[in-house]
């Protein structure tokens, strides 16, 4: 596994941006706005291809905080394009997570991820497993046991079930921030 720091300052990508971290009960919330991009970017989503950065991209990270390392579960992040319109839902599956002395979250990656869209009336409409094939290729290398790597595409589904049926709790947590950002 590999650990991840949810911090954008310095991607290259971008070449002038502004990052807040804002705590809430049970969460981190990281935002993080492109203003300008050196390089934008497209994403494959099922038979099509979106853009999740351009100058003015929004990403909103809702991470939740207290389980610790050792525990599966995920972190939401929502992309935004420079109107505020919701271009992916992106959901990391992970095998631990907390805050460092920073502020910063950080996650055990397990590879897998959902992504999925979000419509009007927070309402998603289409999900995707994604990276099968890097979690695949973690448990060949050892770095990943195969029950594990079991349990995190049983969490995968889970999240994307919760996802489609409007119950996934992160989601709720990053209405509540976009709608009104000062709670």
């Amino acid at each position: 596994m590999k650990r991840k720091v949810f911090d954008l300052r310095a991607w290259p990508r971008v070449a002038r941006h502004t990052q807040t971290v804002t705590p809430l009960p049970g969460y981190v919330i990281v935002d993080f706005t492109a203003h300008e991009v050196g390089r934008t970017l497209d994403v494959p989503f099922g038979d099509r291809t979106i853009r999740i950065l351009d100058h003015g991209s929004r990403w909103v990270r809702v991470h939740p905080t207290g389980t610790g390392a050792g525990v599966i579960g995920d972190a939401l992040t929502v992309m935004l394009d420079a109107a505020g319109c919701p271009k992916q839902l992106y959901v990391d599956i992970h095998a631990g997570e907390g805050v460092g002395g920073d502020g910063f979250p950080w996650i055990d990656d397990l590879y897998l991820d959902v992504i999925a869209d979000w419509r009007e009336g927070w309402r998603v409409s289409e999900t995707h497993i994604i990276d099968g094939e890097e979690l695949e290729e973690a448990v060949e290398a050892g770095l990943v046991s195969p029950a594990l790597a079991e349990a995190a595409w049983a969490h995968a589904r889970q999240v994307e079930e919760e996802l489609r049926m409007g119950t996934y709790g992160p989601l709720g947590v990053v209405r509540g921030y976009l709608e009104d950002p000062y709670t």
